[in-house]
This record gives C-alpha cells, sequence and structure tokens, in this order.
C-alpha cells in the first residue's frame, strides 16, 4: 500500500470516528487537509474520488449511482440547496447526500482543501 492510500485511509478513518452531527463536511476537509489533501474530484454518477495529495493521487471507487445508461437529471438549484442544507444539520448520511446531489442534476463537483473552496 502507498504512502498516500495509508495517509488517506487513516485520516478518512480519524474524520468518521470523530466527526460531529452538525457540520461533518467542513471537519472531514480540514482532517483531509491536514493529512496533505490538497483537492478532492467527485463523479456523481460513477461514485469516484480523485484525491491529490502531497504523496500522489489516488482514486477509490464507491458503488455507482447508476448503471447502464441513463439521463442525467436536470439542474434544480432549490433541490441543490435542500441537500446541502439538509446535510449540513446533519440529517443525512453521506450516500444520501449523494443521491440527492445526483437527483438535483450535479455530476461532478471539486474541492479545493487549499483554497477551501467547493465547485
Amino acid at each position: 500500500m502507498s504512502k498516500a492510500i495509508e495517509n488517506l485511509i487513516e485520516a478518512t478513518k480519524f474524520a468518521l470516528a470523530n466527526r460531529p452531527r452538525v457540520g461533518g463536511f467542513p471537519y472531514l476537509a480540514e482532517v483531509l487537509r491536514k493529512a496533505g489533501v490538497t483537492r478532492n474530484v467527485w463523479s456523481l454518477p460513477s461514485c469516484q474520488s480523485l484525491y491529490l495529495t502531497g504523496e500522489g493521487p489516488v482514486v477509490m471507487q464507491g458503488s455507482p449511482l447508476v448503471n447502464g445508461a441513463v439521463d442525467v437529471p436536470t439542474f434544480d438549484e432549490q433541490a441543490i440547496i435542500k441537500a446541502l442544507r439538509v446535510d449540513q444539520a446533519g440529517e443525512s448520511t453521506f450516500p444520501q447526500f449523494l443521491d440527492a446531489t445526483w437527483l438535483a442534476g450535479v455530476v461532478r463537483y471539486e474541492v479545493d482543501l487549499e483554497a477551501r473552496t467547493v465547485a
């Protein structure tokens, strides 16, 4: 196992074990940043996450949200705001957040842990 994967796994375990009920995403982002992750790029339909770290890039493949050919949901700004608010309040799991984000028409998002932005 590479040092990059080892660092990422340890940081993720620590964040999950100590995650506050409310404000979990900012907490996770800060733990990852301190562990050397500079950027995290998500592809929603495939649940693929690319982590760029000081030790090298790592890809994590989760269970895809869709299989086969599917139409991308139309972007719904109110639905993504609702998904974010529910997540911020600690009222959803991460898989529920991913599903809600996808259903709101988001296909990709990128977290810049150095600039502390999400696009």
